[in-house]
């Protein structure tokens, strides 16, 4: 059985975990945006608060794979600029909704596996990889496409967008989101090749002469991130009920931060998803609250990057307090035994 002070440790280290202060911090999200608008804790309002978010949070779980490995991508609002482009020509074209869809998503998969390619084959940084190819992609999207746009896809597909499950504010769309969260929860933290991500994050000289294939789980994470950006650019074109090649420009600010925000180490080894899901409610409710308020999107952009700079404050702060504590207790625990 355990004792009273093994109850009060237990305690305090599950307050002390990030997770639980997010939460606080999506409590009094809620409160403050309760204050600002009437209209914040309608059911109405947060359906559409939730069906704004998937096409980022959709993205952001394999971002979390690879930032977990301490990698990065820099490209996925492109990708999904690419894969909407690509499905609003074939649906010009008159091929049917289903097949453009497909289409899409092989678009996407194959972006995803070029970045991996050139990451782990070509031996270069990741970030300077994926900055290059989002020019690439979104370049390609806009020599197709131009300034036009596509629209008058068919009402059951727009409603994958924004459509609700009956009568209750639950979006469709946030289905397909919590369905993907599970299974990519379920690898990261319940399977070998999860826990091989976070070896990879930690060391990952260590991990290849422990006999895993460190080049084939990142691969395998770039060609996830291509191929869940397609299924945001699906969500987000449903959502918009259009098709532009500047399709989620931008997005890749939003999905890194709430990725950051969420616990996970920019520079790979920690991090959980269920942290990375709460980042992304604070972060949904929060910009929400702002457009209430009136704020501009120009600001709530700045709103987003301030976000993720003071988390990388944070974390930084927080990685030298850890080092200087274990050296602390490394010196000590020389002098003991002295």
């Amino acid at each position: 059985m355990t004792t009273a002070a093994q109850r009060i440790t237990w305690l305090r280290s599950a307050i002390a975990r990030w997770e639980v202060f997010l939460l606080f911090v999506l409590v009094v999200t809620f409160v403050c945006g309760a204050q600002v608008s009437q209209y914040f804790l309608r059911p109405s309002n947060i359906s559409i608060a939730l069906a704004g978010m998937t096409p980022a949070a959709i993205v952001a779980l394999p971002m979390t794979l690879i930032i977990v490995t301490g990698e990065i991508d820099i490209s996925v609002g492109s990708m999904i600029g690419l894969c909407a482009t690509f499905m609003a020509v074939c649906f010009e074209h008159r091929l049917p909704i289903e097949a453009a869809m497909l289409l899409g998503i092989i678009v996407g998969t194959l972006t995803g596996l070029l970045n991996g390619i050139i990451v782990v084959y070509g031996g270069l940084p990741s970030l300077v990889v994926t900055i290059g190819t989002l020019a690439l992609y979104r370049g390609i999207a806009q020599i197709i496409l131009k300034e036009r746009g596509v629209s008058g896809f068919p009402e059951w597909y727009q409603n994958i967008g924004f459509g609700t499950i009956g009568s209750t504010p639950i979006p469709w769309s946030s289905i397909i989101f919590i369905l993907f969260f599970i299974g990519f929860a379920v690898f990261l933290h319940a399977t070998h090749w999860g826990r091989a991500l976070f070896a990879i994050g930690n060391n990952r000289e260590a991990t290849r002469f422990s006999g895993i294939n460190v080049k084939r789980a990142i691969l395998g994470v770039f060609v996830a991130s291509g191929a869940m950006s397609s299924l945001a650019a699906i969500v987000l074109t449903a959502y918009l009920a259009s098709a532009r090649s500047d399709t989620a420009i931008g997005l890749e600010l939003p999905v890194i931060t709430a990725v950051v925000l969420g616990g996970v180490n920019i520079f790979g080894g920690s991090g959980t998803m269920p942290g990375v899901l709460i980042a992304l409610l604070v972060l949904a409710f929060v910009q929400n609250a702002l457009g209430l308020a009136g704020v501009t999107p120009e600001g709530q952009q700045i709103v987003t990057g301030a976000v993720l700079i003071v988390t990388l404050i944070v974390f930084g702060a927080s990685e030298i307090i850890k080092k200087a504590r274990a050296t602390l207790w490394h010196s000590r625990a020389i002098v003991s035994r002295d």
